[in-house]
């Protein structure tokens, strides 16, 4: 097991980072990549979420090649993508993207994906990804309003965070609750423990 080795997280999410934390992983570092996140025409959504996350881990290489304090550090990058269909909705920046994104998504269902990409010391490539099935009740004109007020919709994925007051607009969820939050945990842990990272020397601190 690499009990020494170092885990960068090639992403600035505090969910990501609070996910981790859950599982008794504390990242060294925090790596957010501005890459293009742009889909490409006809892109399914699983393929948009694997190409991202990809893209992500392969920049943060790039990005520390060379430097001996990581030379022995693996790379954790995660990408997710919110679709009803084969529609993809953006992560919402503009209260009128949040707005549309939550009038299309009320009273059905739609799809999460989250790619997770992990590249090891040794600079193999893994990867997931993970698809779970979430359903909205009918939401109101105020709930809409009250939740657009919130601001919780702003920079995510299909314009909700569920972790949030976005919890209570969910009828039903089939998969995996933390890959809407936006790291499935369960098979993050599995990648690294594949490939030799100690998941669990932390846990016995308490």
């Amino acid at each position: 097991m690499a009990l020494g080795h170092k885990l960068i997280l090639a992403s600035g999410s505090p969910r990501r980072v609070d996910l981790l934390a859950q599982a008794g992983i504390d990242p060294a570092r925090l790596m957010p990549m501005d890459i293009d996140e742009t889909p490409k025409k006809s892109e399914h959504p699983r393929s948009l979420a694997r190409r991202l996350s990809t893209a992500k881990a392969q920049a943060a290489l790039a990005e520390i090649k060379g430097d001996p304090a990581h030379v022995d550090s693996y790379i954790l990058a995660a990408d997710t993508v919110v679709a009803v269909g084969r529609r993809i909705l953006p992560k919402t920046e503009m209260v009128d993207e949040a707005s549309s994104a939550l009038h299309l998504l009320s009273g059905r269902s739609h799809r999460v994906f989250t790619g997770v990409c992990l590249i090891t010391p040794d600079r193999t490539l893994r990867q997931r990804v993970v698809d779970t099935k979430v359903r909205f009740k009918r939401l109101s004109g105020l709930d809409i309003e009250s939740y657009l007020a919130s601001g919780q919709w702003r920079g995510k994925a299909g314009g909700y965070g569920i972790q949030g007051i976005a919890g209570s607009f969910v009828v039903k969820l089939v998969g995996s609750y933390t890959n809407v939050v936006g790291l499935p945990l369960y098979e993050t842990l599995a990648l690294l423990t594949g490939e030799g990272f100690d998941v669990h020397y932390r846990w016995t601190e308490g």
